[in-house]
């Protein structure tokens, strides 16, 4: 697998669509880092590790739901294998005007916008959140 954020991204976009409660992904750090900000944000119920049947380590994402409609009304990915985006702290966007949230990767963790705008930091998009 080559972008293994991207596919988590499309394993939640996907079971969101069909209404899935939950949906498996493969545990890494990154991807683990990525959900707390999802968490903390708001755009989840949480998450926990879990193993599949054959011993693999895994992450169960709990998707969020408002009057049947999924939280999480649009997800991309930014910064792709194929094309990096890096930004410094003051070219960081803002998904439509704040309601939304980019996840950079910084120095100092993976963080939201806000957070990286609050330290003073920039670094690579990894995606953003409406």
């Amino acid at each position: 697998m080559n972008d293994p954020i991207g596919d988590m991204l499309t394993r939640m976009r996907n079971s969101q669509m069909r209404g899935k409660s939950t949906v498996l992904t493969p545990a890494s750090k990154v991807r683990a880092w990525v959900l707390d900000v999802l968490l903390d944000e708001g755009y989840i119920r949480g998450y926990e590790k879990t193993t599949d049947t054959l011993g693999h380590p895994m992450l169960e994402i709990s998707l969020k739901y408002y009057d049947g409609l999924p939280v999480i009304r649009d997800i991309k990915r930014v910064s792709k294998p194929g094309r990096r985006v890096y930004l410094g702290v003051k070219n960081i966007p803002q998904v439509r005007q704040g309601l939304g949230v980019s996840i950079v990767s910084t120095p100092k963790g993976i963080m939201s916008d806000a957070n990286a705008r609050a330290n003073n930091v920039g670094g690579e998009v990894l995606c953003t959140v409406f």
